[in-house]
């Protein structure tokens, strides 16, 4: 054998135990590898079941939200009517208002004028009924003393 060859011998070795050193991490990494594709086939296989259902719920909530948004339209509508209403009412108070003041006027006139003429009939009845008593005592204290002149009793 020549140095060449022994040369090539000692490559030759050192390349075999070069790959049987190397091939003990690429069996565990073979390994390692096999467990991840175990692993992520397993996920895959219940992801899809969760996407499913996932879809499902959005499908659902898509279902509710639609038919919020047709409730929600339906309120709107009855609020335009409620404010429809409600500007009616507040015109027809007003008018009521203004009616109820015209009418207290008119009520209001008549009334101040029989009041004041039944207070007048009042106090003049009053004052009659007062010169009466008057004129009775009157007479009364003339007609004493007239007795009283005359030296009589009465």
């Amino acid at each position: 054998m020549s140095g060449g060859e022994i040369a090539a011998l000692i490559a030759a070795i050192a390349f075999a135990v070069l790959v049987l050193v190397l091939a003990v991490p690429i069996v565990g990494l073979r390994r390692t590898v096999a467990a991840a594709t175990r692993t992520l086939d397993a996920v895959a296989a219940d992801i899809g079941p969760m996407l499913d259902k996932a879809d499902t719920t959005i499908a659902n909530v898509n279902t509710a939200l639609t038919q919020v948004h047709t409730t929600l339209d339906g309120v709107n509508l009855q609020l335009a009517r409620l404010d429809t209403i409600t500007a009616h009412a507040q015109t027809v108070t007003a008018n009521v208002a203004n009616l109820s003041t015209i009418v207290s006027a008119a009520a209001a006139n008549p009334l101040v004028k029989v009041a004041a003429f039944s207070y007048g009939v009042r106090k003049a009845a009053a004052k009659r009924r007062d010169a009466d008593e008057d004129r009775e005592v009157r007479d009364e204290l003339k007609a004493r003393r007239k007795v009283r002149r005359s030296g009589g009793t009465r």
